[in-house]
């Protein structure tokens, strides 16, 4: 019975680095590869489509900036009643019609308005940044959760595996001591351990239902019978490299030294304040006296209609503000050594993080060799044990103590499985080449391109042109069924 399990425990593990299965269809109800789940994540997951409106919301800050350099145009209409005139005049009119355009052309503004664009040109691309990194940690996640289901399905069925023999000894235990050759303190330790087995068993099954429940919340669907994960490609030689590459494409180092960049602008639109604005201006207007107005002079009729118009250059030269413009300036060159000292940080974090994760990987490589020759040394341990009771050499406490090494055994190498393929995942995220186009998700479809919408609405100067109220794009998860167990359970068990 324990070299069926440890041969259980080998094929269920070894499916961590096996070569990728077939392509799966995305219109399953269910994932089944990790491929598939990271697709129906980016395309379904709700953190993500928020991260991709807040996106769109910054890109709408350019064409708000920009307004700013482009004349601006208003008029206004007045219908004037009048209910009570002057008793000395004759020729005021009852009631009166006007109305008036404006326009008004900047020129010059101390280059604010060119520095208000420019910040927002440049929060775009920090933006930009930031949504490949909500991609890169989405997909860390849902790799994460995908080999957790694989690890707690592997690790219930070597607890199931581990009372079956358990179940099996209690009853080889119970008969030899029917006949005398046992004591009942043999067949105690035997219960003992059974007991124990089965307390593990309920704990794995509830972290396998904790996994699948996890993975359904990132992904959208239901894990079903999930294929071996593909190779990962791109892991580097040495940690230098890594942290090389890392410090190059990093998204959340690249976000704040954009943002960093915005800050400097910001420094230069309130120093702005301080500067003369120039711009043309121009108005003109009608007055309609609605056939109301009467003459002073009898016979001659007075003129209902008035037209005007004006043009000129109008100078706003800020003399005194309080103060206002150095506070303000003081304010953005704080925010601005804040944003700055943000990028030293996150390029601390990024290096930390990286070389982090490339220990991680080795160190769990390495515990994978260690863990196979453990298995490898307790299956035949548990089987020299079990020879060398027959003859009266070994005790039953001996049996039982070479079955829990070897179930511990197989246990630690499902775990260091795992933690390899993941670490390394994490490793090609903090590198900056763990999403959608790396991971080659163009196959499920067209992906999410943030250049788009900023191209198609930078230059829209229409007032009108408004997009459509927006929608839930996310599926719910309710009606997917509560992930259950489709593995051995206790009332499988003898």
């Amino acid at each position: 019975m324990a070299g069926r399990g440890a041969h259980f425990l080998l094929a269920a593990a070894a499916c961590l680095f096996a070569a990728p299965a077939a392509a799966q269809t995305i219109d399953s109800a269910e994932a089944t590869t990790l491929k598939e789940a990271l697709a129906r994540a980016y395309a379904d997951n709700p953190n993500l489509e928020a991260a991709r409106a807040n996106q769109r919301a910054t890109d709408a800050g350019v064409a708000i900036e920009r307004a700013d350099l482009l004349p601006s145009l208003s008029g206004t209409a007045t219908l004037t009643e009048f209910l009570k005139q002057a008793q000395a005049s004759f020729a005021s009119p009852e009631r009166q019609v006007s109305g008036q355009l404006n326009v008004t052309i900047p020129l010059y503004s101390g280059g604010a308005n060119r520095a208000g664009l420019r910040a927002a040109e440049t929060r775009v691309l920090a933006g930009r940044a930031d949504l490949r990194g909500s991609e890169s940690t989405l997909f860390s996640q849902v790799v994460a959760a995908y080999m957790d289901v694989i690890q707690n399905e592997a690790l219930t069925a070597l607890a199931a595996n581990n009372v079956e023999v358990l179940q099996t000894n209690l009853e080889a235990t119970s008969d030899r001591f029917q006949i005398g050759d046992l004591t009942r303190t043999d067949v105690a330790q035997s219960e003992a351990r059974l007991a124990l087995a089965r307390g593990s068993l309920r704990n794995a099954q509830s972290n396998l239902i904790r996994a699948r429940e996890t993975f359904v919340a990132l992904v959208g669907a239901a894990p079903g019978e999930l294929q071996p994960p593909p190779p990962l490609p791109g892991l580097p030689a040495d940690v230098d490299t890594a942290v090389d590459v890392a410090l190059l494409d990093n998204p959340d180092l690249i976000g704040a030294q954009e943002r960093a960049r915005a800050a400097g602008f910001d420094i230069r639109i309130a120093s702005a304040s301080r500067l003369p604005r120039l711009e043309l201006f121009g108005s003109g207007g009608v007055t309609d006296n609605l056939g109301t107005a009467g003459s002073n002079i009898p016979g001659i009729p007075v003129e209902q209609r008035t037209t005007t118009a004006q043009a000129g250059v109008r100078a706003t030269i800020p003399i005194f503000q309080g103060g206002r413009p150095a506070a303000q300036e003081r304010q953005a060159q704080a925010r601005s050594a804040a944003a700055l000292e943000t990028v030293v940080a996150t390029e601390r974090d990024v290096i930390s993080t990286v070389r982090t994760a490339f220990a991680n990987w080795q160190a769990a490589n390495a515990i994978i060799e260690s863990n196979q020759a453990a298995v490898a040394a307790a299956e035949l341990s548990l089987e020299g044990v079990r020879a060398e009771n027959t003859v009266g050499n070994r005790t039953i406490l001996d049996i039982l103590d070479a079955q829990q090494e070897l179930f511990n055994a197989q246990v630690q190498l499902v775990i260091a499985r795992r933690d390899a393929y993941v670490a390394g995942f994490n490793l090609l995220a903090a590198m900056g080449h763990a999403e959608a186009r790396d991971l080659g998700l163009e196959e499920y479809g067209p992906l999410y391109d943030p250049t788009e919408n900023y191209d198609r609405i930078r230059n829209n100067i229409w007032d009108w042109a408004s997009d459509p109220d927006p929608v839930t794009q996310s599926s719910r998860t309710v009606d997917i069924p509560e992930q259950g167990l489709d593995i051995p359970d206790l009332q499988t068990v003898r």
